[in-house]
């Protein structure tokens, strides 16, 4: 089980932060502001769009991915959006191994479906931007006659393949931590090369270029000022989860003490909310160490039905009551937190001197009388006939974009501080 006290020990969660990942948390919103004003710089400004695209593509691995799962979200059905994943791990070659690349990602292959032509709209997404892979691709698709978005480092090889392929060059920004005059020193690059630690703001240095792309060529249409003031969000997200707010005012750290010693189940409602669960599912494993299983509702009540009734089940203890525990590690049990938009409805008002954004998230209490859908309201009869706890949390921001940034900022950080705690401890 984790140390609580290890929470509220800044000092000690600084030294266990080798790659700055609590800084690079915290500076998402100005990274969303930079990256912002470099796409305008580099003309999405003036992009006059005949129309929508027939399709958008989204390639590229890790956050990348996700970024386009999110924007899958956000238009709905005004445009299909399709992510791209690696095809092959293929084999690296020699000039691959001078590239400052993961040597897993040196040798990842792509390959644009046969229906992909001049109608649709290839987004190609790199954080290192050295994948010979998504270089290959770019020349598949611009061979195919696809318009072409390539986000990634400026000086990078995709970056200059960019400009071979007529491209639309978006920048990738990376992040600003300490001590780091070199450019590619803000790589996330551990001693095994093999096994690399993605930047945990990396998905808002893909989403805002993309985001920004989209609102001009009406595959999303947010609110006016969405995107400028979702940096403001993610700013007074890292003000409320910083680390030298204690536990019992932090919701990032109280939510990482609470998902310590269980096997959490992370349920969603809605798309919106749905990537912010596998986000977190991820964030968790890359950061945490921690398995967790992510899923929609209702779809996840089939899914994960069966972890009730086996041993990690509230209920499901049937050992000898007489039995000697004592030098016993206390058991893993099961642990649902259940992501929502609920746009207008707000949570439960500050206490005085908190400061708490009343739309922010909030942790919906278990016996609130507010209507629910049916498939929420089964997940909380299915953990309450199972004895499991379910911990549910909820954005009221009328603009989706916003209420993503509340659930996915307070789910990355408390993914980080349960892996930096455990360090610490």
């Amino acid at each position: 089980m984790l140390d609580d006290t290890l929470l509220d020990d800044p000092a000690a969660l600084q030294r266990a932060d080798h790659d700055h990942a609590l800084l690079a948390l915290a500076g998402a919103g100005a990274r969303v502001r930079t990256a912002l004003r470099l796409a305008d710089a580099a003309g999405v400004a003036a992009l006059r769009p005949d129309g929508r695209p027939r399709g958008v593509l989204i390639a590229g691995h890790g956050s990348a991915l996700l970024a386009g799962e999110i924007l899958a979200a956000l238009a709905g059905t005004a445009c299909l959006v399709t992510g791209l994943p690696p095809a092959d791990a293929g084999t690296v070659a020699r000039e691959d191994r001078r590239l400052r690349v993961p040597a897993f990602a040196a040798g990842m292959t792509w390959q644009l479906p046969g229906w992909a032509g001049p109608m649709d709209l290839l987004v190609i997404a790199s954080a290192d931007g050295g994948e010979r892979g998504l270089i290959t691709l770019a020349e598949q698709a611009y061979a195919r006659g696809c318009s072409i978005v390539v986000i990634a480092p400026e000086g990078s090889g995709l970056a200059d393949a960019a400009l071979q392929v007529r491209a639309l060059p978006l920048p990738y920004v990376r992040p600003s931590l300490p001590e780091q005059d070199d450019p590619a020193a803000g790589e996330y690059l551990p001693a095994e090369p093999d096994l690399p630690a993605e930047d945990p703001g990396a998905l808002w240095a893909f989403l805002a270029p993309l985001l920004a792309l989209t609102e001009k060529t009406g595959i999303t249409q947010l609110p006016p000022g969405s995107l400028p003031a979702t940096a403001d969000r993610l700013d007074e997200s890292a003000v409320r989860y910083r680390p030298d707010a204690a536990a019992y005012t932090n919701p990032a750290k109280s939510l990482a003490a609470r998902l310590s010693g269980t096997v959490p189940l992370l349920w969603a409602e809605g798309p919106l909310a749905g990537a912010a669960a596998a986000r977190f599912a991820a964030l968790l494993a890359d950061r945490a160490g921690r398995p967790a299983l992510a899923g929609l509702l209702p779809q996840a009540l089939l899914a994960h039905r069966g972890m009730f009734a086996g041993q990690l089940g509230g209920g499901a203890d049937p050992d000898d009551f007489f039995r000697d525990r004592i030098d016993e590690p206390d058991p893993l049990l099961l642990q649902v937190l259940l992501l929502r938009h609920t746009p207008g409805r707000s949570g439960a008002p500050a206490e005085p001197g908190e400061g708490a954004d009343a739309e922010g998230p909030y942790e919906q209490p278990a016996d609130d009388e507010a209507p629910r859908g049916v498939a929420v309201s089964r997940a909380h009869r299915l953990a309450a006939a199972h004895e499991v706890r379910l911990t549910e949390y909820a954005s009221g921001r009328t603009d989706p974009l916003h209420a993503l940034a509340d659930l996915v900022a307070l789910t990355d950080f408390a993914a980080v501080y349960l892996g930096l705690a455990a360090t610490a401890g």
